[in-house]
């Protein structure tokens, strides 16, 4: 174990009510990273002392404008113009104002963009049913800069201005915390090789609460801590893709397992940065709830345990860290099927879905198919370790094996749990995989590195239940149909089309009009990809990043009936001549 960094950060909002407390200035206003009882306690003190002081947030100022400012009561609309920065995407004010429209009931939410290039305010034009208007400018201040990967990019900052004058940025410790930590291990002697370390782990305490917004058809988050967890993990991806030569984003990278654990504390912020030892421990911490109505994740031994009910022949991979990686081959005169979940195991139903359609499929005669529910448990020891202390958050360092790249993307030649599919698809023939995932359930956010998560623009805010299917060249008529069928089928689940029509509207609310088609009212996308080795690979996208209780089973439920959906379309489908 090495320790690499550990400081502790005055807070900015502190220092400020020190600052002004001799009555040095008559207003304050401020934007800092704080959440709302913060930022109202230290008016208060202000405001004790005959100082009239405003703090504002700097993360997300607009939707903190509505919830703070407003008075919604009779409110009939909202005219919104979003800032259009010249080195920030188009829709970036407006994907930063999510999930603004879901918020304000029957009031009608407006956006146009800004035409009048890099201003950074939104122009709020409010009215109300007794006759009323108001027009308000609501400052989003950034700042523009270079990245942890040398990327020229606009991010959110601290802004201080005193008595009414413009006012200059002000670092915050929020960004300071960031900054000094990529700094240090940016600069660490970290050897020639990958993986550089066994884990890196960042662990930070925050004084900010999240803070939940009424949304329907699921919640949404505004979390610093979260937040500061989704741009530690991807900067470091991104330093280390660097150090190694490769380019941003490449998921080969094997760096190790790097782990943020940010946890909520009072008093100044913290973070201490070391490595460690992989962990291969492991508690079996299941609820015991029925597999079919289950309101939680399941424990990793219980997966294994319902698997080992699966009638067929047991075969397995290892990971980085020693765990088994299980899977079954069930033998039938049935056209084969490979069912995968847990490839990224933060996200949650996939692997309950996937262990769901082994179960169910296995009560059928004549089946055919491979079932390893669970691919990564280096990363699933990691997503249970995260949800200890941020049950709700979307843990995406787990999202990676302990060598810190993508199951997917690795060579025959240095297997460990990629050879779980090898095997699955040597002794099975199968040419058609139905891998489960999922993604964020609430808005996903760099806000220190430019906000929206470079690479994963499409994933920024939930668009409903999402289907990918990828094919070889030829495969364009079975790709079609199986979507068709399977879209079919799912459609027929009323609650589930309603919930992906609720999602699509917010989703084009705040990220603009969408380039992928909406089949049975499931969005999908259908591409040629030869880096598939099986012709055919159904991949499913649920909100799933971290749900519970019904919104849980409704996921689960519904990767359970893509899979077998997808089973029985394959089971009549014509194929092209070559296979």
């Amino acid at each position: 174990m090495t320790v690499i960094f550990e400081e502790t950060f005055e807070p900015t909002i502190d220092n400020l009510v020190a600052r002004f407390a001799d009555g040095s200035a008559k207003t304050v206003e401020a934007w800092v990273f704080a959440d709302t009882e913060t930022r109202r306690k230290a008016e208060e003190t202000l405001a004790a002392k005959g100082i009239t002081a405003r703090f504002r947030s700097a993360y997300k100022p607009l939707v903190h404008f509505f919830s703070e400012d407003v008075r919604t009561d009779g409110l009939v609309s909202a005219a919104i113009t979003y800032p259009v920065h010249p080195e920030a995407p188009e829709n970036r004010f407006l994907l930063e104002a999510y999930p603004l429209s879901g918020l304000l009931g029957d009031t009608k939410v407006s956006f146009a963009p800004a035409t009048d290039g890099s201003d950074l305010f939104y122009t709020v034009v409010l009215s109300w049913s007794d006759g009323r208007s108001e027009t308000k400018a609501v400052f989003a201040p950034n700042r523009l800069h270079d990245d942890f990967a040398g990327e020229q990019v606009l991010s959110p900052t601290g802004w201080l201005s005193i008595d009414g004058a413009e006012g200059a940025r002000l670092k915050t410790d929020y960004e300071a915390l960031f900054s000094r930590t990529m700094q240090a291990i940016a600069a660490h002697r970290w050897g020639d090789a990958e993986p550089f370390f066994e884990e890196l782990n960042i662990t930070a305490s925050l004084p900010a609460e999240d803070e939940w917004l009424p949304l329907s058809p699921s919640d949404a988050l505004i979390s610093l801590r979260e937040a500061l967890h989704e741009d530690f993990y991807f900067s470091l991806l991104e330093v280390f893709q660097t150090r190694s030569g490769r380019p941003l984003g490449d998921r080969g990278l094997r760096p190790g397992q790097i782990v943020p654990e940010i946890r909520f504390a009072a008093g100044p912020a913290r973070v201490r940065v070391e490595t460690r030892p992989l962990n291969a421990d492991e508690t079996d911490d299941d609820a015991g709830e029925a597999v079919a109505t289950a309101a939680n994740p399941f424990s990793a031994a219980r997966v294994r345990r319902e698997l080992e009910t699966i009638e067929g022949e047991a075969f397995a991979a290892r990971s980085r860290a020693g765990r088994a990686v299980s899977a079954r081959y069930h033998r039938g005169s049935d056209r084969p099927v490979m069912i995968s979940g847990g490839q990224h195991p933060n996200e949650v139903t996939g692997i309950a879905g996937a262990l769901r359609a082994g179960l169910a499929l296995a009560e059928r005669p004549n089946v055919h198919f491979t079932i390893s529910p669970l691919e990564n448990p280096d990363g699933y020891a990691v997503d249970n370790r995260l949800r200890a202390d941020n049950p709700r958050h979307m843990h995406h360092a787990a999202r990676y094996t302990a060598f810190g790249d993508d199951l997917e993307y690795r060579p025959r030649e240095a297997p460990f749990e990629t050879g779980i599919r090898f095997q699955a698809e040597a002794i099975s023939g199968a040419l058609l995989h139905v891998n489960l995932h999922g993604y964020p359930a609430h808005e996903w956010t760099r806000p220190l590195s430019g906000y929206v998560p470079r690479g994963f623009a499409m994933w920024t805010v939930p668009k409903g239940f999402f289907l990918i299917m990828r094919h070889k060249s030829g495969w364009e008529e079975q790709a079609r149909t199986l979507i068709d069928r399977v879209t079919e089928r799912l459609g027929q689940n009323r609650a589930l089309v309603d919930f992906n029509a609720r999602q699509i509207d917010l989703y084009i609310a705040h990220s603009g009009t969408p380039t992928w088609p909406v089949i049975n009212g499931f969005p999908v996308m259908i591409s040629v990809d030869d880096r598939h080795r099986v012709p055919l690979t159904l991949i499913t996208e649920y909100p799933d990043e971290t749900i519970y209780g019904d919104a849980f089973i409704q996921g689960h439920t519904a990767q359970l009936e893509t899979a077998l959906g997808a089973y029985e379309a394959w089971q009549d489908m014509v194929l092209p001549e070559a296979s």
